[in-house]
């Protein structure tokens, strides 16, 4: 619709140039004629001139002038011949226009005027309508501006918001998120307390039970080893011990009769030593050392003849021969 109102008023408005452009050259073209025609029409002008006769000698300082020669006298006048009548000559120019045909001319002259003011009408409304919808345009421009900054400040609150839904929603699964580590951390807690509860009750039972084993065997081998002790097994495995370690000993020269030392011997099941120390001993330290070079040179110890007489710490009382 609004390109055909457009194309309408295209070609209104080259309709009302081309009619101006006419009506101006029949302006034109009637001047022009007007003026041709008053140049042709109006008579020729004559010059009057009035003039006095004055005779010289009347004038004063010029009485003394000589007399003006006076011209021959003309020949007398010859009677005239008569003569045929001349035909009549037209005027020049075109013939005077009669008053129906001023009356036409007037008639057209105003109807070129109403015209030139249609014209300038229809060009002054033609101005007022580009003027109105210039402001119809920048009116519809502003509200066009107007509708887009609200729909920006619509879409910027809209995406504060959805800003804001999202941070919240960020912050509620974050808390979520701790609490159910929190709750998963407390579980573990729970589940390794709860664990190491179970062990220490297991190792306390299993120790328990190894404590009990070990009483029993304790037990047993106190037993055992009374029994020895009350058959002379034991002393004789001592003896056993000390003859080996004094095979081994290697006198030192400042070695003197009377030696007594107490060892403490450290075994291990096959009888191999692993730790010597020398108690009390009224030998100097030559004898001291040779001493207990001798009893890592004895390892491995003679086994016990009853496996029950073994044990690991020995405290043997060194008196060489």
């Amino acid at each position: 619709m609004a390109h055909t109102s457009a194309g309408e008023r295209a070609s209104d408005r080259w309709a009302s140039i081309v009619l101006s452009v006419l009506l101006h050259g029949a302006l034109v073209v009637a001047v022009a004629y007007g003026w041709w025609f008053y140049r042709h029409d109006r008579p020729t002008p004559s010059l009057a001139i009035e003039a006095t006769v004055v005779d010289a000698r009347s004038v004063p300082g010029l009485g003394n002038l000589p007399p003006r020669p006076q011209p021959p006298s003309p020949p007398a006048p010859v009677p005239p011949q008569p003569q045929e009548p001349q035909p009549q000559v037209e005027p020049d120019g075109p013939p005077q226009p009669t008053p129906e045909e001023l009356a036409k001319r007037e008639q057209e002259q105003k109807e070129q005027a109403e015209r030139e003011a249609q014209a300038r009408q229809q060009e002054e409304d033609q101005k007022r309508l580009v003027q109105e919808r210039q402001q119809e345009e920048a009116l519809a421009q502003e509200k066009a501006a107007e509708s887009k900054r609200i729909e920006e400040k619509r879409l910027a609150e809209e995406q504060e918001q959805k800003r804001a839904a999202e941070k919240a929603e960020a912050e509620r699964k974050a808390r979520e998120a701790a609490e159910a580590k929190k709750r998963d951390e407390e579980k573990r807690l729970a589940d390794e307390k709860r664990q190491a509860e179970e062990r220490a009750r297991k190792e306390d039972e299993q120790a328990k039970a190894e404590r009990e084993a070990d009483l029993r065997r304790g037990l047993d081998q106190e037993l055992r080893q009374d029994a020895a002790q009350r058959s002379g097994a034991l002393a004789s495995w001592q003896a056993q011990i000390t003859a080996r370690i004094q095979r081994a000993w290697l006198k030192p020269p400042s070695a003197r009769p009377g030696i007594e030392c107490v060892l403490d011997v450290t075994q291990v099941p096959g009888g191999e030593v692993t730790n010597v120390r020398i108690g009390s001993c009224n030998g100097d330290q030559a004898v001291r050392e040779s001493i207990e070079a001798a009893v890592y040179r004895a390892s491995p110890l003679p086994a016990p003849p009853d496996p029950a007489l073994f044990q690991r710490e020995l405290v043997i009382t060194f008196r060489p021969n």
